[in-house]
């Protein structure tokens, strides 16, 4: 019994990394052909589905992780994912006048390239146990650019959205309700930035002690 349910979840895991790598693939490939053909203000429209179905399937890997079917653990995760939903949903999607901006570029080529390989690695480990060494080494080092390229985007982007959500009042809460709760937005992303600060040299110092161990591991085996 206990080798059947191990045969379902690494079947389901293949299954889910394979098909999020297909999804971010297609983000990358419509994110070059637009850049070459129409230039930079054009990308986020041809993105935009295929980027929130992908960054949004990303939601079960919270679940997978508090459900035990992976090791990888939700307080590294969880910040990660959160972030990228909220500039893709509070931000880009929320804020058109933000979507032209050249930084949607870097983020969506930043977030793809990484999700390429991620999702690869993690999809033939399910699928046949093992990776290649080449795909495990771009694993644990194309972050060393890709994370700082992305997360300057996302702040980036979060900053020029500032007006617009200030301006707009969207999702705000305004007191008298009969929640008696009041929520804005607009300080919201300013607490979200803030997290920024000691969240990104956290996460790339927890990375980099993560790519130090797997390519140690990899050159013993």
């Amino acid at each position: 019994m206990a080798g059947f349910l191990s045969m379902i979840r690494r079947v389901y895991l293949a299954a889910y990394n394979w098909a999020v790598f297909v999804g971010w693939a297609q983000v990358l490939f419509l994110a070059a052909k637009t850049l070459k053909v129409s230039g930079h203000e054009h990308v986020y429209s041809a993105v935009e589905k295929p980027l929130q179905l992908a960054q949004t399937a990303a939601v079960l890997e919270i679940l997978h992780g508090l459900v035990g079917l992976v090791r990888s653990p939700v307080t590294a995760t969880l910040p990660q994912i959160g972030s990228r939903l909220y500039v893709t949903w509070v931000i880009l999607y929320s804020f058109p006048e933000v979507r032209t901006h050249f930084l949607v570029s870097s983020l969506v080529i930043s977030w793809s390239i990484t999700e390429i390989i991620r999702y690869s690695f993690f999809g033939m480990k399910e699928a046949f146990g093992s990776t290649p060494s080449w795909l495990l080494w771009l694993r644990y080092s194309t972050f060393l650019l890709l994370y700082p390229t992305g997360i300057s985007s996302e702040v980036g982007l979060i900053y020029l959205a500032l007006p617009y959500l200030k301006k707009s009042e969207k999702y705000c809460v305004r007191l008298p309700n009969k929640w008696n709760f009041s929520f804005d937005n607009f300080y919201a992303a300013f607490l979200v930035l803030g997290i920024y600060v000691p969240g990104s040299p956290h996460m790339y110092t927890y990375m980099l002690g993560q790519r130090k161990k797997a390519l140690l591991k990899s050159k013993r085996a």
